[in-house]
């Protein structure tokens, strides 16, 4: 038997048992289906400026960076901060959130990967946040870091 479709622009027949059909159809049942992007946010920042900040104002370095981050060089302490950054945009830039609650960490294969805790842990559960995305990278005096939200 076959079964009508319209597409935007096209009208055709499937055969029921056709490849097409159950992708006109049926729904998905990707173990992605269910995943949305809650959140993306994006920061860049330039590596010499934020260095000089840092130089100029000692305890910034401990208001910005967990234990953990503030022993990393320059460029990748300026990646981290745009990763932080990025957080605070994927989230909506929540009022209250503080640096310290978003620590940039690496995997053992050198991934980043990001633990939040306080007021970002919570506008993240509220907003049904169950797995984040972290890029960071920098080069040519700048950093940039890209972080997703997805439920």
């Amino acid at each position: 038997m076959d079964y009508l479709c319209e597409e935007v622009g096209t009208t055709g027949r499937y055969r029921r048992d056709s490849v097409a059909w159950r992708a006109a159809f049926l729904p998905a049942r990707s173990a992605y289906a269910a995943q949305v992007i809650v959140g993306i946010g994006v920061d860049v920042v330039d590596v010499a400026r934020f260095e000089a900040a840092l130089n100029r104002t000692p305890k910034l370095r401990s208001r910005l960076f967990t234990d953990a981050e503030r022993t990393l060089p320059p460029a990748s302490l300026a990646a981290r901060f745009a990763a932080k950054e990025a957080v605070a945009k994927a989230l909506g830039a929540p009022p209250g959130m503080s640096h310290l609650e978003a620590e940039i960490l690496r995997e053992d294969d050198g991934r980043p990967t990001l633990r939040i805790t306080g007021r970002a842990a919570d506008v993240a559960r509220e907003l049904g946040v169950a797995r984040w995305h972290v890029s960071l990278s920098h080069d040519g005096g700048m950093a940039v870091a890209y972080v997703i939200a997805e439920s």
